[in-house]
């Protein structure tokens, strides 16, 4: 671990790519600003949000416009992406992790990119910039142009669903399992959090599909070199994605439909019978309401009999209801 003081801002990692030498050099903690454009090279450089002077870190970086500064330290929760003087910057949707396990809840990758950087910035550890760093330490040949390490980040996003449409799929057939069981049980309060995953994603995942194919027309004198084909390969990715997620969405949607029908049907269930109980009663309802009346001359009143007659008219009431019940074909 490296336990230099920190002399950049902001400072979680940065790499400095030489693609004449096909190889990727760590910068320790100590490292300057000049140390980042050392050789010809190319950098890739993560800063954490979380310090407030990473502002003005990035007015001292050459090669950043206003508007891609303003990309990089905004706080906007949505994906965005623009090309622009033969710059790419924007937001990205990305997942977070925390220092125990990945989780799904969304986290937001800001970026700008030329020729001769990369910059990312970020308030939370994000899961796919994290695998990025990892494979570059395992294959640092890979990356030759910036470009390429855009493509890797948005690929190891896409990954990165893909795992989670794993996890979800299987948290749904667990829910299946028990919904279409003979045992009543209600799930809603299970499959809440699975659709509510499903559609944020979804949504998220058509905004940066649309950004996508936007930057993909875009006039190629402002186009960064190469992302035109990197787009195309990066848009047929997600959108495989995109119809796994929709059809999780769908089945997800399904199961709650089947859960609402078999709740509304054992609502009817107990109505009926409740309905059932409510007629046989109201038979026996009747005649001891009659005999409790406070009048004179009532029936049985006189003799020592008066009991044993009530008790065979609220039999005989509950035996007429039932009679008529099965008549009707109710029971």
């Amino acid at each position: 671990m490296d336990t230099l003081p920190v002399n950049i801002p902001g400072f979680v990692w940065a790499y400095r790519f030489s693609p004449d030498e096909k190889k990727a050099v760590r910068l320790n903690n100590s490292a300057t600003v000049a140390d980042l454009t050392a050789d010809n090279c190319f950098y890739w450089l993560h800063l954490n949000l979380v310090d407030a002077r990473v502002p003005a870190l990035l007015e001292t970086l050459d090669g950043l416009t206003e508007d891609a500064k303003s990309a990089l330290t905004t706080h906007d929760t949505h994906a965005a992406l623009t090309v622009d003087e033969q710059m790419l910057y924007g937001t990205l949707v990305d997942c977070q992790r925390d220092f125990a396990q990945d989780t799904n809840n969304l986290g937001w990758l800001h970026f700008a990119m030329s020729d001769r950087f990369i910059i990312t910035t970020r308030l939370q550890p994000l899961r796919s910039v994290e695998r990025a760093r990892a494979l570059i330490e395992k294959n640092p040949g890979k990356i030759a142009l910036p470009v390429d390490l855009f493509e890797l980040l948005v690929i190891e996003f896409q990954r990165t669903l893909i795992a989670i449409v794993i996890e979800l799929t299987e948290e749904l057939n667990q829910i299946e399992d028990i919904v279409y069981d003979n045992a009543p049980r209600d799930e809603r309060r299970r499959l809440a959090p699975v659709r509510r995953t499903v559609v944020r994603l979804h949504r998220h995942l058509r905004t940066v599909l649309a950004l996508m194919r936007r930057a993909a027309a875009a006039d190629d004198d402002e186009m960064p070199f190469g992302f035109d084909d990197v787009a195309r390969r990066l848009t047929s990715r997600l959108e495989t994605v995109d119809h796994d997620i929709y059809a999780l969405q769908d089945r997800a949607r399904l199961l709650h439909e089947e859960i609402d029908s078999k709740q509304s049907s054992e609502t009817n269930r107990h109505l009926y019978l409740l309905s059932i109980m409510t007629a046989f009663l109201l038979p026996p309802t009747l005649v001891t309401g009659f005999f409790g009346m406070n009048t004179a001359n009532l029936p049985f009143s006189v003799g020592d009999y008066g009991t044993e007659y009530a008790v065979i008219l609220i039999v005989g009431s509950v035996a007429l209801a039932w009679w008529l019940l099965r008549r009707v074909n109710i029971l």
